[in-house]
Formats: C-alpha cells, sequence, structure tokens
C-alpha cells in the first residue's frame, strides 16, 4: 500500500487524487493533507480521511483548524506554516507525495520531497519553471522519482518509449527516435472571440473554462495560454528538448492530450475524457493502470478532432514564455512571478484582462536588463528574483 502526502488537497487535483484514493482503497493510504487557508474544506476532508497529519500554509488557518478538529479528528495532528508543509513533504513513512499547491508557493515543499528521494507526482508545474535544471538536478541526486501530473505532459509520458520514460529530464528524444513533442491546448473560452474584445472580458467569463474543471488562476492561465507557456517550460525540462523539438497546438475538444511524433512518420497520441483522475491515477500506480472512476472515450459522440496554430495577437502570454524559455532561468522565473500577481490583480477586478500581459512583458523586460541565467544558481537566488519581480509587476497597480 503507498502511502501519500497530498500537498494542495482542498484545490481540483487535491479533489481528483482522492477520488482516486476512494476507488482503490486497497492501494493507497492518507498519511498527510496540505492546503492554504480554506478550514472548510480542510475540516471536512480530515473528518473523512482521519490523516495523521493536517498543515495550513496559513498559520492562522491551522489554528482555525485545530480547533475544528479538536472532536471530529482527534488523532490528526494540525500544523502550519511553510517549513510544516515542507516537513509533511519528506515524512519517512510517506512514499508519494501528489505536489499540487498551485503557484511558487509549491517550491520549497516540491523540493523537500525531492530531497527525501520520494515518489513525486508533479502537478505543479511552477516548481519546473521556476527551478528548472536545479530541480532536474536534485531528482538525480537524491534518487528521486519524478511522474508528470499535467493530463499534457503526463499524455507525452505515456507515449514515450520505455527507456525515455526512466529517464525524465535526461532523456535523448534524438536517440528515442522521436520527432517531435507536441503540447496540445484547447485555446480556452477565447479562441474564436474578436480581439479587439479582449480587454472588456471579465473574470468570471475568464474562469469559464470550456472544457476542464480547474481553479481560478489555472483558469485565467488558460484563458491568456500562460498556462500553456509554462507547460511549454516544464517540457523542455521534463523530456530534454531542444526548441525545434517542441511545438503547441490548439485542439479545442481536448479528447487529444498530447502527442509524439516519431520519425518514421508515426505519431502516438494520448486520449480520453477531460478528467484529471485519468493522469492522476496513471501516475499514483504507475507503471501498473488502476481504476480512475472515469467512463472510457465513447468514439461515437467524438464528433470531430479539430487542430491550428496558435496565435500569438490573441495569445501574446503564450509568445512571451516560449521566448523565456530559451532566454534562461532568471527570465521564466521572473515571468512566473509576474503572472502571478497579474492574474491576482485581474481576478480582483484592478487589472484589464488584456493588460496581463502587458505587465509580464514590462517586467520580463526589466530583469532581462538586470539579471542573468548564471546568477540563479540556488533556491535561495531564485527566490530572491521571485519577490525582486513581483514587486517589479505590483508597481502601479
Amino acid at each position: 500500500m503507498q502511502k501519500l502526502t497530498i500537498l494542495g488537497a482542498t484545490g481540483s487535483i487535491g479533489a481528483s487524487t482522492l477520488k482516486v484514493v476512494a476507488q482503490n482503497p486497497e492501494q493507497f493510504s492518507v498519511v498527510a493533507l496540505a492546503a492554504d487557508s480554506n478550514v472548510v474544506a480542510m475540516t471536512q476532508l480530515c473528518q473523512k480521511w482521519q490523516p495523521q497529519y493536517a498543515v495550513m500554509a496559513n498559520p492562522d488557518a491551522a489554528m482555525k483548524l485545530a480547533q475544528a478538529l479538536h472532536h471530529i479528528a482527534p488523532k490528526t495532528r494540525v500544523l502550519g506554516g511553510v517549513e510544516a508543509l515542507c516537513d509533511i513533504a519528506a515524512l519517512s513513512e510517506v512514499d508519494t507525495v501528489m505536489a499540487a499547491i498551485v503557484g511558487s508557493a509549491g517550491l520549497l515543499p516540491t523540493m523537500s520531497a525531492v530531497q527525501a528521494g520520494k515518489r513525486v507526482l508533479l502537478a505543479n508545474k511552477e516548481a519546473l519553471v521556476m527551478s528548472g535544471q536545479l530541480f532536474i538536478d536534485a531528482v538525480a541526486r537524491y534518487g528521486a522519482t519524478l511522474l508528470p501530473v499535467d493530463s499534457e505532459h503526463n499524455a507525452i509520458f505515456q507515449c514515450l518509449p520505455p527507456a525515455a520514460q526512466t529517464q525524465l529530464g535526461r532523456c535523448d528524444l534524438n536517440a528515442a527516435g522521436i520527432e517531435s513533442v507536441l503540447l496540445t491546448g484547447s485555446g480556452g473560452p477565447f479562441r474564436y472571440s474578436d480581439i479587439a474584445t479582449l480587454s472588456q472580458v471579465t473574470p468570471a467569463q475568464a474562469i469559464a473554462h470550456p472544457n476542464w474543471s480547474m481553479g481560478p488562476k489555472i483558469s485565467v492561465d488558460s484563458a491568456t495560454m500562460m498556462n500553456k507557456g509554462l507547460e511549454y517550460i516544464e517540457a523542455k525540462w521534463l523530456f530534454n528538448a531542444a526548441r525545434e523539438q517542441l511545438k503547441v497546438i490548439i485542439h479545442p475538444q481536448s479528447v487529444i492530450h498530447s502527442m509524439v511524433q516519431y520519425r518514421d512518420g508515426s505519431v502516438l497520441a494520448q486520449m480520453g475524457e477531460p478528467d484529471m483522475a485519468t493522469p492522476i491515477a496513471y501516475a499514483m500506480a504507475y507503471p501498473q493502470r488502476i481504476s480512475a472512476g472515469v467512463k472510457p472515450l465513447d468514439f461515437t459522440q467524438v464528433s470531430e478532432l479539430t487542430f491550428m496554430q496558435p496565435d500569438f495577437a490573441r495569445y501574446p502570454c503564450l509568445e512571451l514564455a516560449i521566448d523565456a524559455c530559451y532566454v534562461g532561468q532568471h527570465a521564466t522565473t521572473a515571468l512566473n512571478a509576474s503572472n502571478e500577481v497579474a492574474v491576482a490583480a485581474f481576478l480582483a477586478g484592478k487589472l484589464k484582462f488584456t493588460e496581463i500581459a502587458a505587465i509580464n512583458e514590462r517586467v520580463l523586460n526589466q530583469v532581462c536588463q538586470t539579471h542573468h541565467a548564471a546568477q540563479m544558481n540556488s533556491i535561495d537566488a531564485l527566490l530572491e528574483l521571485d519577490s525582486y519581480a513581483r514587486a517589479l509587476a505590483a508597481t502601479g497597480l
């Protein structure tokens, strides 16, 4: 039986992970749950799963949770703060860590799991976006096992030959006979909208994703296609891909989750219903397959599969991310930080939808004038740059 820590338990990935656990109770046991500040949701989860540990990143929320659990989960030890998140990611009794904290807040606890040699199910793409080579090197140094959870990266992983699957971060796509990796994206809710109208988009419209059920931040990133840009950066590190080997293609139906194109002309695609429980179940049980509680894809109900090139005039954030990927670690770290600030401001009604890209471009340009990739040689340096970029992004909001 695998013993789990779930970082980001109250989010959509956490919910899908627990759905898979409920489908396979004989194979998984929940040891620790972690969240940011949602005390109500965490109370319900702890009452149901009775974990040994429950951690809230927000210390005040931890105090409230401890009071709420006093009678309904008396054996659950409640902790608070970032250090506690890192501690439960490295627990000796835990085999597998689901790293699903959204944003840069997930970097330190995910790295703690890696340094403890855990089986890390990576749903927090920002860990690789922010730390890139440092993260990949740590996986090798500490003997951790890295398995991608994002539907696109999980799909690519499933389409790789076994030898490449065991060499994430260091695989040789050329030696595997791979011509290119194709990241698919739905294009979000505004793929057919008049570009001139995008400045008037409201937060409610932006988070109404046509295919997937996700949190507000990721939903906005999908609408700008920054999410695909961050996934592009993550794919570059996971699959050791050169620029000519990595492509983005819009696929509105979200039936094909990504593809691998081989040198002989073959294309392998992973397909399924747009439900995160499928890639989560694959990562949790790899190399076996278990029930995810997801219905099989009914091809008689798939009317068409369409594809198109992304339009950078519509998705300037995607172009920024792709370019930043090859500028260096300082660029991707700064872009991620700026985007988190800009999206939060948009969701709070302080910023227009189209101004997200403008702020990201401004911050990226400023950081690239003062910083270099060679300076990003430690987690401390990355976190310092992250704070600096956030301050730049917040200027004038």
